[in-house]
């Protein structure tokens, strides 16, 4: 458990981090909806392509479909563990300790897949600015998500 002097830290970084979850999955349901929309269509008594993918976007390169559903999964489960770090910091006790810095790091986890997938998108190069916003706020999540992991995982002495 951290001490009392670290608790507006870890504050200031639980509402960064819930923003920017929140963002992630404002622009990441954008893109959902753009590649639903805007998707794969084959016509009846057609044959798909031979190197067709399910994952299928239209606005960006081979990485995107991966990135962008591992970057809502990132965003849900980084808004949940938010959530958690709330209430954690509303009681502030031992008990509710351990099972918030869980949370955090499974988010913080999925946070760094998807900014891995997030990098071979850049890799890829093709891309629109939207998605780069998308990356940005990936790459920044892992670092703050970091951050507060590391912060509650602190021992007291």
């Amino acid at each position: 458990m951290i001490n009392d002097q670290m608790r507006p830290v870890a504050s200031l970084l639980l509402f960064l981090n819930f923003c920017m979850y929140v963002v992630l999955l404002g622009i990441g349901g954008w893109a959902m909806n753009e590649a639903i929309d805007h998707g794969f269509i084959i016509g009846p008594g057609l044959e798909l392509p031979a190197h067709f993918s399910p994952i299928y976007f239209p606005m960006g390169n081979a990485a995107t479909g991966f990135f962008v559903m591992f970057a809502l999964l990132a965003g849900v489960v980084g808004s949940a563990s938010c959530i958690s770090g709330f209430n954690n910091l509303r009681t502030w006790s031992r008990e509710s300790n351990p099972a918030t810095v869980t949370v955090a790091t499974v988010a913080w986890t999925l946070t760094v897949l998807a900014m891995g997938f997030g990098c071979k998108e850049i890799d890829l190069q093709y891309r629109n600015a939207s998605l780069m916003a998308l990356e940005a706020f990936t790459i920044i999540l892992s670092a703050t998500q970091l951050l507060y992991v590391a912060l509650l995982s602190a021992p007291v002495y």
